[in-house]
């Protein structure tokens, strides 16, 4: 006799679509990882391009300053 399979998919709740990290990883470590899958164009990068990752404040000020920087002048 076959088995019989069953799905089962959650409840979608707002606080479902946002997961809590979970794992803490080194900068260090993450950007040559990311930007060697993003320049090799592999498919699940583009996965998450939506997700949002959380990084300390002081981090997040160097990056807009920087952004603020790069932008051609008008």
């Amino acid at each position: 006799m076959a088995a019989q399979l069953r799905v089962y998919a959650p409840f979608e709740t707002e606080h479902d679509e946002m997961q809590s990290p979970s794992v803490n990883i080194r900068l260090g470590d993450l950007l040559p990882l990311l930007a060697f899958a993003k320049r090799n164009n592999y498919l699940w990068v583009q996965d998450f391009l939506e997700d949002e990752v959380t990084v300390t404040s002081d981090l997040y000020d160097v990056i807009r300053s920087f952004s603020s920087q790069r932008r051609p002048s008008a």
